[in-house]
């Protein structure tokens, strides 16, 4: 059999036209979001002030399992797609597996991340309908960073509101998201009623991800011709995504890669959902038995300790609610490096798909995450970012099984960014002053207090 490549690199006429819509072959479908003020399933109309009417489309429909991609994001695909899918030799060598290990790398762009694949669709739909201004918010900054850049390609004015404490640790962020023409503002602010609310109650909050879509989602509706644009946790950015999953999918046939496990991060569901979605789905229609594993970070345990509710997306309880596992909108994590993955709720369709069994979620501490990802990089020559890192740690576990048991397994995780604008965070491992936080069962309570 011909060796694998190191790096499977598709041609640009095999990236995929079309995204795949998991909803579309699921037997139960997830429940629909609610009106917070009727409580009745959303309409069209009702998301209308706040999303671009493309998307709405997309948010809602549960029939096509494919979705054509416009030819104007079809341009923009062609600079960032398509990304490769590595095979692990040199860490395989160094854990001594007979494990074969893949990852799919989203961080060949200049946003350093995947987050590029719904960034470039939403903007290249508010252009169609003529916005002239978006907001959004930002964890980790990898969200920001590349809405900014798909804002500059499509010439749309950008307001960024990121968490305060990820601009303190990743101040170059801003910096590039600023160089790309966006207005930076450090979440929770004195900008907005919701901001200045939430530093009345704690002056010292370091910010959370549902405090800033509170904020952006509060500014996009006071201002003209302005949408707001999110990059993880809603089914059509999940859509945008499954390009990841469509990429990997067409390489693996092409080479004849079966996996036996996939592995990503979740925090709000895209990145995971992206890479994993073809592939359920053919689990779904009983055609693999795939072993998928959604891996978050120990301080912030949605899935692995969260309750199935309804609940706001955001801080501030504007957003429809939303039937999810989730912490509690008013659950403000601690400031450690997870980053993007720092979010109280998860995206409605990976949450149907985890309550009804068809993965494994686990928790890992951030101590944990950075061993693996210093192994990862002396071996693999590229500093993961902390996200992404948690499901190398996972990886190298499942890997280190098969030391054991003597299985050959194909695993396959999603790389979804780089750590390059993370070394704060590498300094703090590296000087042995990080430390490991998990909610108690009591500051978890506190959060499940505030669901409606």
């Amino acid at each position: 059999m011909t060796k694998i490549p190191y790096k499977i690199f598709l041609s640009e006429n095999e990236v995929p036209r079309n995204w795949y819509n998991l909803k579309a072959v699921m037997k139960e479908k997830p429940s629909p979001m609610l009106h917070p003020g009727t409580l009745k399933p959303c309409k069209k109309e009702d998301l209308a002030p706040i999303f671009c009417e493309a998307v709405i489309e997309q948010e809602l429909n549960e029939k096509d399992k494919y979705i054509e991609i416009p030819e104007g994001i079809m341009d923009f695909y062609r600079m960032i797609r398509p990304s490769p899918l590595i095979r692990a030799y040199n860490l395989e060598k160094a854990l001594k597996t007979p494990a074969k290990i893949y990852y799919k790398f989203e961080g060949t762009n200049t946003s350093g991340s995947h987050k590029l694949n719904s960034a470039a669709a939403q903007v290249y739909y508010a252009k169609e309908q003529g916005i002239t201004t978006l907001t959004t918010e930002t964890g980790a900054g990898q969200w920001g960073t590349a809405l900014s850049m798909a804002c500059a390609y499509y010439d749309i004015d950008l307001i960024v509101y990121m968490v305060k404490v990820s601009m303190n640790q990743k101040p170059y962020r801003k910096t590039v998201m600023e160089t790309y023409g966006s207005k930076v503002i450090a979440s929770p602010s004195n900008t907005t009623e919701i901001g200045r609310k939430i530093l009345e109650e704690n002056p010292e909050t370091g910010g959370s991800l549902g405090c800033a879509i509170s904020e952006a989602l509060e500014i996009a509706m006071s201002t003209d011709n302005c949408r707001y644009v999110l990059g993880s946790v809603l089914d059509h950015v999940i859509l945008h995504q499954t390009i990841i999953g469509e990429e990997t999918k067409t390489a693996c046939e092409k080479y004849g890669i079966e996996p036996d496990i996939m592995i990503g991060c979740v925090g709000g569901g895209s990145n995971f959902a992206g890479l994993i979605a073809p592939f359920m789905g053919d689990k779904i229609e009983g055609k693999n038995n795939i072993h998928f594993i959604g891996v978050e970070p120990a301080s912030c345990p949605t899935l692995t300790r969260g309750r199935y509710a309804y609940d706001f997306g955001d801080t501030g309880k504007i957003t429809p609610l939303l039937k999810m596992y989730t912490l509690g909108s008013g659950f403000m994590p601690s400031p450690d490096h997870a980053g993007g993955l720092r979010y109280h709720g998860m995206n409605p369709i990976l949450a149907k798909l985890y309550h009804d069994g068809y993965f494994e979620a686990r928790s890992v501490e951030q101590t944990k995450v950075f061993e693996a990802a210093k192994e990862f990089m002396r071996h693999e020559g590229i500093l993961p970012a902390p996200e992404s890192s948690h499901a190398v740690r996972v990886a190298m576990d499942e890997a280190k099984k098969c030391c054991e048991t003597g299985e050959e397994k194909t695993i396959i995780f999603g790389l979804s960014g780089t750590g390059y604008f993370d070394l704060s965070a590498y300094s703090s491992y590296n000087a042995g002053t990080m430390t490991d936080y998990i909610p108690t069962d009591e500051d978890l309570e506190k959060g499940f207090a505030t669901l409606p």
